[in-house]
């Protein structure tokens, strides 16, 4: 197995690697030995090399002459493009940049099961090209369209058919969630868990794992990839009477409504503010991110082989949410946070979302306060990896900070107390809640898990 550096450098990791050290959160997760051997030698069993490459030199991807845009020779999967945007919301009212169009829905898909009275989920240990430890746990099923109807002419998904006709189950969950607005434009994803009662062949990779251990190992760092948090997230916590959210729906409503967001799709080449070349695409301040080029080879894909452009991040982002009780219901300071390329306009997000080193001058609102919390009122803290198919090496530190009393009650207009409740009750509906709180309020279970 291959590890590399940000500068696209590797150096040769041999098979008797030791994961706990790699994962050193494994030790005090709780989890039983059992699974410990499971992972090392899912771990050990995959090879994989990931090379940084010039675009130009992509197998089966074109850069267009005229337009500058990255496309597959295919027309599947999805291209690079130029967006432009004017908004009325924030302190920068136009930019440019690069975006990942990738039209197509997806499946996020976890089968679950009730197994001596716990939930189980079924689990895959799966490689990304863009993780920086290369091996995470992911859903029973993680894969475009273009993947799972064999675009790239690989093997066929595992476990597809219990998400494409799952007429004899029951289907805990179906909605449709989208993806980093600020990198993705309008990229959806269909949620889906489906309780299985029947006994199914488990494939090598695969492991049944409590609900319970799954959201406890949310606190080792880099292990539990975004797709999983996301999908357990809409997990429902069982029968509880409707929260009322028509205050909180409102004030969203009037938020949006207050501001304006156009886009308009253009080509890479004219974008202002980028440098375009046969190496990668860069921003001219050398902030934000570059788009680049990987060369993958792999073992235990449904392709062993290919190359792709991807999305590299400059530094690593914050996503916190202030949690206070209010009458001993536990409310979560929520932002209506706009994006180019969510579906309209804005989705509620966590307190803090940002990438510190792209403000060094004027740092985002409670941004301060979240990083200058104390150790008591720390209730997560834990640095994970986004969307490894799309994004190399993207690291957010998630955090879930108590409320102390220099904290306000009175919040600035673009946020708002939303109790956990109200949060999940959404989380039934699509394009309310962005995956950033989507990974915390999964977190916010691995808290109560620990209790």
């Amino acid at each position: 197995m291959r590890r590399y550096r940000g500068d696209g450098s590797a150096t040769r990791q041999t098979a008797d690697i030791d994961v706990l050290q790699r994962w050193p959160g494994l030790v005090d997760s709780g989890v039983d030995q059992e699974f410990l051997a499971w992972f090392e030698r899912r771990v050990h069993a995959t090879s994989c090399s990931v090379d940084r490459i010039p675009l130009a030199q992509m197998r089966s991807w074109h850069l267009d002459a005229s337009s500058g845009n990255i496309r597959h020779s295919s027309g599947r999967f999805f291209t690079i493009e130029g967006l432009h945007t004017r908004t009325t919301h924030g302190t920068v009212p136009e930019w440019s940049q690069p975006i990942i169009c990738q039209p197509e829905i997806g499946i996020l898909g976890l089968l679950v099961r009730k197994h001596h009275g716990a939930l189980q989920c079924l689990i895959q240990a799966k490689m990304e090209p863009g993780n920086a430890k290369m091996m995470q746990l992911s859903p029973t099923v993680q894969a475009t369209r273009s993947n799972y109807t064999r675009a790239h002419n690989g093997s066929a998904t595992r476990y597809l058919e219990y998400f494409t006709d799952p007429q004899h189950h029951t289907v805990l969950v179906d909605v449709l969630q989208s993806e980093q607005g600020s990198w993705f434009l309008r990229k959806r994803n269909r949620n889906m868990i489906v309780l299985v009662e029947e006994d199914i062949a488990v494939d090598d990779g695969y492991r049944w794992t409590d609900v319970r251990d799954l959201r406890r190992l949310l606190r080792v760092e880099q292990l539990i990839n975004m797709d999983t948090r996301s999908v357990l997230s809409c997990l429902p916590d069982g029968d509880r009477d409707e929260p009322d959210t028509t205050h909180l729906l409102r004030w969203f409503t009037e938020v949006k409504s207050r501001h304006e967001v156009t886009t308009r799709q253009t080509s890479l080449r004219d974008i202002k503010g980028w440098q375009y070349g046969p190496e990668r695409i860069t921003h001219d301040s050398g902030l934000y991110f570059d788009i680049i080029g990987v060369s993958v080879t792999t073992a235990g894909r449904e392709v062993v082989e290919w190359d792709q452009p991807m999305l590299f991040p400059h530094g690593q982002g914050v996503s916190a949410f202030v949690v206070k009780k209010f009458d001993g219901v536990t409310h979560l300071a929520v932002q209506a946070r706009f994006q180019a390329g969510v579906q309209d306009a804005a989705e509620l997000g966590p307190t803090v979302q940002c990438t510190p080193s792209n403000f060094p001058r004027h740092p985002p609102r409670f941004l301060d306060y979240v990083l200058g919390a104390g150790a008591d009122r720390v209730l997560f803290d834990s640095v994970l990896t986004e969307e490894g198919g799309r994004f190399y090496h993207s690291e957010n530190r998630y955090m879930l900070i108590e409320a102390g009393e220099d904290f306000p009650v009175e919040l600035p207009p673009d946020f708002c107390w939303a109790s956990v409740h109200q949060l999940k009750a959404l989380l039934r509906h699509s394009y309310y809640i962005n995956v950033e709180a989507r990974s915390l309020l999964a977190c916010l279970q691995a808290v109560g898990s620990d209790r």
